[in-house]
Parts: structure tokens; C-alpha cells; sequence
């Protein structure tokens, strides 16, 4: 854990760098200090069926939702929802200055009943 879903509209493809914007994220998890780097995985998802607000096609929207397990204190997660959110609306730059957006992020916290097997971890040592 954790894992980072980005959810973009379409119309958005070419003001994103969606690699970047990924890479963002991931290195803003990486750099909480909260995970441990083989245990981040974070992914993006473009959208071609969305409507946002009063349906102009120049809207668009981008989510981001990471999930992770419980147990950090409120501090903790607060200060990585900042980190997020900062690295996320640095990689937007471009899009906020040719789309109106809605941009949102959530935190979930999962609980420890979930089954998992990470081989990942095991390389990176």
C-alpha cells in the first residue's frame, strides 16, 4: 500500500502529462516517509464517458484517490493529502490554464482485513 488511482477526462489527454502526473504522485507518497517505495503502485485511468458541470465539452476533471492501510495518526495522513495535492496541481499546471477543472482528491483508509501478496518488496530488499 498504498495504491493511487489518477482519473482523468479524455479531453484533458493533451494538457496532461499523465506519466508525469503518476510520477508525481508516486514520489510524493515515496517521499512521506509513510510507505516503503515497493509497496507504492500507482496507476491512471483516462475517462471517455464523463459530464461535468452544465456539460461544456471544455470542462474536464481529474480524480485522485489513494487507498492505504489504517493505522497512521491524523497528522500523518493530513500532511500526505497536502503532498498530494501539491504534486498534483503542479503536474495540472498546464490543464488549469486551458480548462476549467474539477479537481479532487481522496484519502481512504482500508482496514487490515485484506489479502495481499507483494514480490516487489522482496526485490527491492
Amino acid at each position: 500500500m498504498p495504491h493511487i488511482t489518477l482519473e482523468y477526462s479524455a479531453n484533458l489527454a493533451e494538457a496532461i502529462d499523465v506519466q508525469g502526473a503518476v510520477d508525481a504522485l508516486h514520489l510524493a507518497a515515496a517521499g512521506s516517509g509513510l510507505f516503503d517505495i515497493g509497496a507504492i503502485r500507482t496507476r491512471a485511468a483516462r475517462r471517455e464517458q464523463y459530464r461535468v458541470g452544465d456539460g461544456d465539452p471544455a470542462n474536464g476533471f481529474v480524480q485522485v484517490i489513494a487507498r492505504f492501510r489504517e493505522g497512521r495518526d491524523p497528522a500523518q495522513v493530513e500532511a500526505l493529502g497536502e503532498a498530494l495535492f501539491a504534486s498534483l496541481n503542479t503536474a495540472l499546471a498546464r490543464a488549469y490554464d486551458t480548462h476549467p477543472l474539477a479537481v479532487t482528491l481522496e484519502l481512504h483508509e482500508i482496514t487490515q482485513r485484506t489479502f495481499r501478496r507483494n514480490t516487489v518488496k522482496d526485490r527491492n530488499g
